[in-house]
């Protein structure tokens, strides 16, 4: 999995509905992308602080 969402996410959701496989989870104190992760990018362009990085 390449894509992670870093300390930055304002918990605003707008990465969730991007996902076109759910992969975006809530997390404790930001959303967290799991496993089932396609690295589509399609999350990437929705954040609105740029959240999601790609490692």
């Amino acid at each position: 999995m390449a894509y992670k969402i870093n300390d930055d996410c304002l918990n605003c959701a707008a990465c969730v509905d991007s996902c076109p496989v759910g992969a975006i989870v809530e997390g404790d104190s930001k959303y967290d992308i799991n496993a089932d992760c396609v690295e589509c990018g399609a999350c990437v362009d929705t954040c609105p602080v740029s959240a999601i990085i790609n490692e």
